[in-house]
């Protein structure tokens, strides 16, 4: 299960940040935008994420996933398609196997919701 060592990359980046604000900012929500050809599992990541950061200063924040479908261009036909995923991967017009990835495999915190303690 790569959601387990994804989430504690996740909060390994997230706790760097938050210790070099000047004051702890307290986090609501995590923006992640998610590709579909990372085969990563949102439901596994959202419970992955509940479970490592419990007793945390992340416990409680909300993960908000933006999933990003998987898009290719085919140059010999010029057609940007959507393959299915363990199913075809080829350009369903002219069969040409898939080369120019156009996007599906973004794997990046988008933002992160916060605000100032006092």
């Amino acid at each position: 299960m790569h959601e387990t060592d994804m989430t504690k990359a996740l909060i390994i980046t997230i706790k760097q940040w938050w210790e070099s604000q000047p004051s702890c900012p307290r986090i609501s929500a995590i923006h992640l935008m998610i590709g579909k050809f990372t085969c990563v599992e949102p439901g596994s990541l959202q419970f992955t994420f509940q479970v490592q950061t419990r007793n945390t200063f992340l416990d409680g924040v909300k993960l908000v996933i933006k999933e990003i479908p998987l898009i290719a261009f085919c140059h010999p036909c010029q057609l940007e398609y959507l393959p299915e995923i363990g199913q075809q991967y080829s350009c369903p017009r002219c069969y040409h196997p898939m080369e120019d990835i156009r996007s599906g495999r973004e794997l990046k915190i988008e933002r992160i919701e916060y605000s100032l303690e006092e």
